[in-house]
């Protein structure tokens, strides 16, 4: 089986912003969906997987971008896994316009995880191999998001169209959250250049989620988002945290 798998996608309305700009949310998706045809391809997609008790789960997203797409073009997606680790299997994915030049490329590390008990399996202990493939260009996996303290503050409620197969929200999802935090007039002259999202803990339907974010003088937004843990329990727990480069 090729280490490389190519997939190419025609953008649609709903996968573009008001400006007709390739959104952030569907970035993710679209390299997630290409990893998903590779992992079948792999005999590791989520079915055979399942049936094995286990799910992936990403748990980091680095984003580059060099120009988003716009409605109506058709792009190409190159993806391919990258050596595992010894608690994860990273992959790599850039996309390319019609012409052949690049629009983003991501770097992005995926778990296994139990589908019973939602605890981490290491690979050594999945009986999952995935043969990796180093081409020179990948982005650095990136590093884990401190949190800080931030001026503002927005409360949502995850929705049952904000889940996925694994009965969690959908990490585009969060992209989507993180975007609409400011308007449009923002957008219109500010696309996202760059974005590293941290997914650190499940995020379930009808749990209420904190988001604390501030924009930078320098066009950097810094988000992080937890709940508060029924009494008796972990107190506040981080769900996840992002940095956007706008």
């Amino acid at each position: 089986m090729q280490p490389i798998f190519r997939r190419s996608y025609e953008i649609r309305d709903h996968e573009v912003d008001r400006f007709g700009r390739l959104k952030p949310s569907a970035i993710l998706y679209f390299a997630q969906d290409a990893a998903g045809f590779h992992c079948d391809q792999l005999a590791l997609g989520h079915d055979i997987l399942a049936g094995r008790g286990l799910f992936w789960a990403v748990t980091r997203h680095k984003v580059q971008i060099t120009r988003l797409p716009m409605r109506g073009e058709t792009i190409t997606l190159e993806t391919w896994p990258l050596p595992t680790t010894r608690v994860a299997y990273p992959r790599s994915t850039v996309a390319y316009d019609a012409d052949g030049h690049e629009l983003f490329r991501s770097i992005s590390l995926w778990v296994l995880m139990d589908i019973n008990t939602r605890a981490l399996v290491l690979p050594g202990k999945s009986g999952v191999e995935v043969t990796g493939l180093l081409r020179g260009s990948e982005l650095a996996v990136p590093n884990s998001l401190t949190p800080r303290t931030l001026s503002n503050e927005r409360v949502c409620t995850v929705a049952f169209t904000e889940l996925d197969r694994n009965g969690h929200m959908n990490n585009c999802s969060y992209m989507d959250w993180i975007s609409n935090l400011l308007p449009s007039e923002f957008h219109s002259s500010h696309p996202v250049k760059e974005f590293t999202v941290c997914y650190l803990s499940e995020a379930r339907e009808g749990q209420t989620i904190q988001l604390h974010w501030e924009l930078s003088a320098d066009g950097v937004l810094r988000v992080d988002g937890g709940r508060e843990e029924p009494a008796g329990q972990n107190g506040h727990m981080r769900v996840f945290s992002a940095q956007l480069l706008l």
